[in-house]
């Protein structure tokens, strides 16, 4: 009796470390709005990263946040640092890696606290009319093992894109009052 609740213990300890290495290490998430709104004044407001701050709800979640900024804001090096005691927020950076002109952002997202992680994101514009603009904004993310199981239990996909897009609204909101 004894060696089969040892088995059934060492099965039910292993079964998640066993299953994390089936389960993918990746995620990616893109939302998009339309803005009634040109491209290029979308565009060169987007490609300020302190203007997120209008816009994002990750900047909008902790009014004590402190920032620091390193660099020329709108261009490639530039380096918008935060740190804040609230978990949700924690400290990190986000870098500008890439802009190509009125089309693309490229970011590199370094999170040091609650937990380190480097991430790339981006936003894009597209014209869809003279006077409007479709915006993707996107994330990607990687989990090594056997912390990935946790995409099998949390939707990280639905977890950041809703905020990404509540991000969107805002810009969306921001733009159009203009």
């Amino acid at each position: 009796m004894l060696k089969k609740l040892l088995i059934i213990a060492v099965i039910i300890t292993t079964l998640p470390f066993i299953v994390a290495i089936f389960v993918d290490k990746n995620y990616e998430v893109e939302r998009e709005v339309v803005i009634n709104q040109s491209k290029d004044d979308v565009f060169q407001y987007l490609k300020y990263l302190k203007n997120q701050d209008e816009f994002s709800k990750w900047a909008k979640i902790d009014p004590l946040m402190t920032k620091a900024f390193r660099g020329t804001d709108g261009t490639v090096g530039f380096v918008s640092a935060w740190q804040s005691d609230d978990d949700e927020v924690g400290t990190g950076e986000q870098e500008i890696i890439a802009i190509i002109e009125g089309e693309r952002i490229d970011f590199e997202l370094r999170f040091l606290k609650p937990f380190q992680s480097t991430s790339p994101a981006y936003m894009i514009t597209e014209s869809i009319t003279d006077t409007s603009t479709k915006v993707k904004w996107g994330f990607s993310g990687h989990l090594d093992y056997p912390m990935n199981l946790m995409l099998v239990f949390i939707d990280f996909e639905q977890m950041i894109g809703d905020d990404l897009q509540t991000g969107l609204d805002n810009l969306k909101k921001l733009h159009e009052q203009q």
